[in-house]
Order: C-alpha cells, then structure tokens, then sequence
C-alpha cells in the first residue's frame, strides 16, 4: 500500500514540477525472448486506462512488441498477431518444401547435419536461423513505415537497442529501416544470425542495454514507465541446456546494469514470469495472459496518469496491407555472384507482375531456399503520386559461406553399412554453378557426382557421374548363364555412369530434360567359375540419349502427407562395346506416378504406380526389369516389391501398384501397412487382361522419424508363395 502511495506522489510531483504542460509518458519494455509476451498484457491495460504514450524505447521482444506499438497497432492488434504467428518455424527459418529447388528435391534432403566449410576449414554456423522469415514478416507488419528513416516521426517517436559483437557496446538505433532494426535487436545469440547494419554487425540489444531507462530519461520524458520481463540467474541444478547455460552467461552484466535503471523509473512493473524461458514461444497464451494480470494491478495509477494528459492526439488506425502492388521495374543490387536472370528466375518475379507485400514474402522463401543469401531485404518505392506502379527493390547480401559439408549414415539389407559424407561447392567454375559430391563409404564404396548451373527463367545444364556397387545372393538373370539347377547367385554388380543433360524447370514443380549417357556395367558372379575364375554376365560400355519429365509436389521427402509425383523417361540405347557380341539397339520406357493424402491428420494414404517397358526386344537381358525387396535407392532397372527377395521376378516389362497406408499415432512414430500388387512378363501390355497373373506382397511395419532419417522395421510376406517372408531392417536417409 505504501508502494502504490509513493507511485501516487511520483506522478503528481512530476506534473507539478514540470513545465506547465502535460507530462510526457514514455515506457520502456526489456528484452526476455517469448517472456517479452507479457509486454501484450501491459500496453492492453495502457491502452484501457487511455494513457497517451510520447515515447516508446526497447531491447530485444521489447523492442519487437514497442517497434509495433509506436508504429500504430493496437495491444489487441499485436496479441492477435502473436497468437495467430506459429514462431517455432518462423524462428527456425523452415519453408515448406514447395520453396526447395528441384536439385535439392532431387539430390539433396540426405542429411540433418550441415556444417560450413572456409578456406579449407570446417567451421560451425553463425546461428540456427538466418533469421529471414522474421524479417518478412516485419516488412509485411511495418509497410507503412517504408521511406520513414528518423524513428521520432512515428506515430509514436522510437528506439531500441543492438550490441555490437566487436566490442560488445550498445548501439542506439533511432533511424533507417524499422523492420531492419527491430530485426538486429532480437538477435538472439547462436540462435539467431546477426544482422549487418550501416558497417556494424549487430545482435541482440539485451547483452549490452536489455533496459534502456537512461536513453529514455534522456529524451525529456517526465513520468517513465518500465516493463521488466527478465528472468533471475539460475541455480547449477537447472543449466541442463545450451540454451540456458548460454541465456545464464548473457544475462551475467544484464542484470546488473538493469539494476541501477530500475531506480530511475517512475512506475516499475515485473510480471510474473519466472517459471517460463526465453524459448518458451509455444506458452504464449499462458504469457500474455501473465502480463495482464500483472498490469491490472496497477489499474489506478494507470488512471491518474491519464488523468493529467489533457490534450490527447486521436490514434491513426493501423492494418495490414494486404493490397497487390503493380510492379513495373525490378532493381537487383548485391547479387555478385548469381545472374539477374538466376535471382528473379528463383524469384519468380517479373516486371509486370502485381504482387501483395504477403507474395512478395512468400517469394523470397524460394529465393531464400537456395541457402546462398544470409539477407534480403527490399523496397516498393512508388513511381508517381497516385501509387499506381512501384519498383520493387531488392538489396541481397550473398551468404560467404561457399562451401559446405554434410554427414549422413545409414544401413539396409542390400548396401549393408554406410557412412555419407556430401561436399558442396558453389561458384566452382562460373556464376550459378554448383557442385554436390556425396562419398559413401562402407560394405559398398560409392560416389555420386553432380554439377549443375542454374540459369534461371533460362535453359540450364549440368553432368552428373555416379559410381555404384553391391554384392547380394540373387536371382539374377539366371538363363543367361544356362544354369538351371542353380536358384541363387552370388552377384557382384558394378555400375560406373556419366550423364551430359539440358533441362528447364517450371514452377519448382516441373523439371524437363533431355541428356546423353555413358554406361560401364560389370556384373560377375563366383558362384560359378570357368578355369577357376568368376563367370562374367556382363562387361560392356553402353551409349544412349534418354529424356525425362518430372514432377514433385510432394510436402516431404519422406512421411510425405500430401501432393503429387511422376518421374517419367525414355532411353535409346544406341551402341555398345558388347561383350557378348551380340548387341542391337533398343528403347526402354520407365515411370512412376504418385500421390499422397492424409485423413484426420493422423492417417496419410500413399499410392504409387510405376510400369517399364523394353521396345525392340534387345539380344541381352541384362536390362531386363528385376523386381524384389524394399530399398529406396535402387538404380537401373532394379524396381522394389515387397514379399520377393531382391531382384526375384525379372523381364522385358512390368506394371506394379503400391498401396501405403501410414498411422502417426505419435510424434515422428508411425504404424505402417503396405500392399503391392505386379505383372512382370515379356510384355505386361500384349492383351487387355492386366488382371492376370498379377502377382502379390504385404508388409507391416513401424516407422521412426529421426535426426538420421527413417529407421524402419517391417515384416513382409506373400500369399504367392508358402513360408517366404521377410524381416526387412533400414536405417537413415537413403542414398
């Protein structure tokens, strides 16, 4: 009761003793991360109470939830905002995977682990996140405040706070690009990556300043209010995180200087907010809810300042703009190392085009997908008064990081153990090219090889080279070698190719491409030997073109919920070094086409549909179609069937449906059943019985999501044959 009595007499003795005008009111709000909700449920009571804030002043969410406040939202405008915002993804920086280029569908996705390389140098990154979704969204938030660089014109005048990582000083930032600042202010440490503004690279306000009541003191405010969301050191029983050993270092010279601010100000409020981190985004609710509670409590002081605010300035309502701007010119500024043509093909922006502040965002997720940028910031700039066209700006800062590495390991029944280690190279040669090696080491040595230059809108072109190898006891071609009495092979199977191709791309969604191929296959078996040497059923070099279409909508690469997928080809093999002697041209088509739904969230139903087919009947039969087992990461004309042994059923052509039914019945744990169905004859197409001789397979299995990829156990079986099932074992991304 005394407390409220003295914050009575602070009040009234500051209006007295000022100048013979209403006092000004400014409110700072501290840093804190998600605790910086509670800001919410103070400006609500503010806002309640009609109290006329003259300046707002912030570090970190404080300077977030304030940047928004003097800008013009309403505290029922932000708390909408915040709990329609899902800040997991947003802070992570996650697209979906519609944003991802078809190169990375195609090739990449085979890691969890990415690391930057540097002169040679494998080094960590800056921070979990670039931090550009959150930028977007303050650029869509804060449109009216584009072209506005002095922070004291907003409707309610403005500042926060960065730390400069040189020297770890405090930066006041009162003018330039609002979101920008706002965006270098929350930078949290390791989190998030810091933000280069005019020369200085900036990170989050709280390591220097986290309560900035002297700045505000400084600007002739008479009655300040203080919204202090930090937390308290805690004790060596509760550092269990990196995140809060890291948040316990920080926070060392942050409360110490918050301290001796404190006493400066007039009104000092803590919400109670100690149970939650500065993680906590998903708490929200509970947050926001906090910071009410604590700011009804001081209900009637709110009052008695806005009692003493006479004259009262009418708020501008402030809404999102969600209009489409005509965008009659494209500027490009900063891009070094990738054509114009690369950036708005990426883009997918031309002059012409009429683009919402929300598309333009949605844009930059594609161009952001190609992890080549650490920054992209842009302007509409109206062209005349009547705002009829715009030139849509774009000012990117091209990521230093050229070079990464990523590690992968897995294990299945074929490749048995490998170790993935995958080298990216960008600009190797020229601009937009990239270079993707994946080494696979373990049972069965492999590489493949893949450099690509992305033109853009433009044609691209690239070379991939792969070199493949695995040993299994199958039934492989067994008439080739005129032994009937023998059911298993030994097979040793080799497969050294180069592809030369041109391709296009639509949409992210659509690839098309036409190449020529060199193929060096060897395939031998020591289950039978001539002259005590292994029996040869191939060694040949093969040259052909081929041309494919291919489409992928799927959301994810694996546990795909929804979408669609088609990989479609043609292949003339058109010579050969034959070592059978025997060789002919020949044609060979191959698809498959997919698709995905999920029920209820939970039950996702999964059909896939692919068919083969030889023209020309060819004299080998080494590219005969062999169906069997369950990998992912077949090649040639190696095709999965569950319920058979690896490479089982074999012949000139097949049809095959596969029936995937998958239940998330936690998180990333699924209960998993499958049912395909085949024809593999000479020519599955001869007559219109395709429902004949249709052979069968079943699994049941269960699925696990993890940091290394799928780490699957099934049990398979057919109906087609007596006691022949399978336990089917794999671990991690396929490759």
């Amino acid at each position: 009761m005394k407390k409220k009595w003295f914050l009575y007499f602070l009040i009234v003795s500051s209006t007295l003793f000022s100048q013979k005008k209403q006092p000004k009111v400014g409110l700072i709000l501290s840093g804190g991360g998600a605790k910086g909700f509670a800001h919410i449920g103070i400006l609500k009571e503010i806002d309640k109470a009609g109290i006329q804030l003259d300046y707002i002043g912030g570090t970190s969410m404080g300077a977030i939830i304030g940047g928004l406040y003097a800008a013009g939202y309403s505290a029922n405008q932000i708390e909408e905002i915040v709990k329609r915002t899902d800040f997991i993804p947003l802070l992570r920086d996650e697209l979906p995977r519609s944003t991802s280029t078809f190169f990375e569908k195609e090739y990449g996705e085979k890691t969890n682990l990415t690391l930057p390389v540097t002169d040679g140098k494998i080094g960590l990154p800056k921070g979990v996140s670039r931090g550009q979704n959150i930028l977007n969204l303050l650029y869509e938030l804060l449109h009216s405040t584009e072209g506005l660089n002095d922070f004291s014109k907003l409707p309610i005048p403005f500042f926060c706070i960065a730390t400069d990582v040189e020297n770890g000083g405090q930066m006041l930032l009162e003018k330039g690009s609002l979101p920008l600042a706002l965006r270098a202010s929350g930078s949290f440490p390791t989190l998030l990556n810091p933000v280069e503004i005019n020369g200085k690279l900036l990170v989050d306000g709280g390591i220097a300043n986290n309560f900035p009541v002297s700045i505000m003191k400084a600007k002739g405010i008479d009655i300040l209010i203080g919204v202090d969301v930090e937390g308290r050191l805690f004790e060596k029983e509760k550092l269990t995180s990196v995140i809060a050993i890291l948040n316990q270092i920080v926070s060392y010279q942050m409360y110490n200087n918050s301290d001796e601010e404190k006493e400066k100000l007039d009104v000092y409020i803590h919400p109670d907010i100690f149970e939650f981190n500065v993680v906590d985004f998903d708490k929200k609710y509970e947050i926001i809810e906090k910071g009410y509670t604590k700011a009804k409590k001081f209900e009637e002081v709110f009052k008695e300042i806005a009692s003493k605010q006479i004259i009262k300035k009418k708020r501008k309502e402030h809404t999102i703009d969600i209009s489409k701007k005509y965008i009659s010119k494209i500027n490009i500024n900063g891009s070094n190392n990738y054509t114009r043509a690369y950036v708005l093909g990426k883009l997918n922006i031309k002059e012409g085009d009429s683009l919402s502040r929300q598309q333009i965002s949605k844009r930059i997720q594609l161009l952001l997908s190609t992890k080549n940028y650490d920054k992209i910031n842009y302007k509409l700039i109206s062209k005349d008064a009547s705002k009829q066209s715009y030139t849509l700006e774009f000012l990117l800062k091209e990521s230093n990081e050229n070079a990464s590495i990523s590690l992968g390991a897995h294990y299945d029944l074929l490749y048995k153990s490998s170790i993935l280690a995958n080298y990216r190279q960008k600009h190797l040669l020229i601009n937009n090219d990239l270079l993707s090696l994946d080494l696979i080491l373990g049972d069965n040595i492999r590489y493949n090889l893949n450099y690509f230059v992305d033109n853009g809108f433009y044609f691209s072109y690239g070379l991939n080279s792969r070199y493949n190898h695995f040993r299994d006891n199958a039934k492989f071609n067994l008439s080739a070698i005129n032994q009937p009495n023998i059911s298993n092979i030994n097979l040793s199977y080799t497969d050294f190719t180069n592809q030369l191709f041109v391709q296009t791309t639509f949409s992210r969604k659509f690839a098309i491409g036409l190449g020529l191929e060199h193929k060096y296959l060897k395939i031998t078996t020591p289950t039978i030997l001539n002259n005590n040497e292994e029996t040869i059923l191939d060694k040949s070099t093969y040259y052909s073109t081929y041309g494919y279409l291919k489409l992928d909508t799927y959301d994810k690469k694996y546990f795909v919920e929804k979408g669609f997928y088609a990989d479609l080809g043609i292949k003339w093999f058109l010579n050969s070094t034959d070592f059978n002697n025997d060789f002919k041209k020949f044609a060979q088509t191959k698809g498959t086409l997919g698709f995905a739904t999920t029920f209820w969230d939970k039950l996702t139903f999964q059909l896939t549909n692919e068919a083969g087919f030889t023209l020309d009947n060819p004299s080998s039969e080494i590219f005969n179609f062999y169906l069997g087992s369950y990998n992912q990461n077949y090649i040639n004309t190696f095709v999965s069937l569950y319920g058979y042994d690896f490479a089982e059923l074999s012949d000139k052509s097949f049809i095959k449906s596969e029936f995937n039914l998958r239940y998330q019945f936690s998180d990333n744990h699924y209960a998993l059943f499958i049912a395909n169905y085949a024809r593999v004859e000479d020519n599955v197409f001869k007559n219109t019985e395709l429902f004949s001789n249709v052979l069968s397979g079943y699994a049941l299995g269960y699925s696990f999501n993890s940091l290394l990829g799928p780490i699957e156990i099934k049990y398979a079986w057919t109906p087609d044959k007596k006691d022949q099932s399978q336990l089917l074992f794999n671990l991690g991304f396929w490759f």
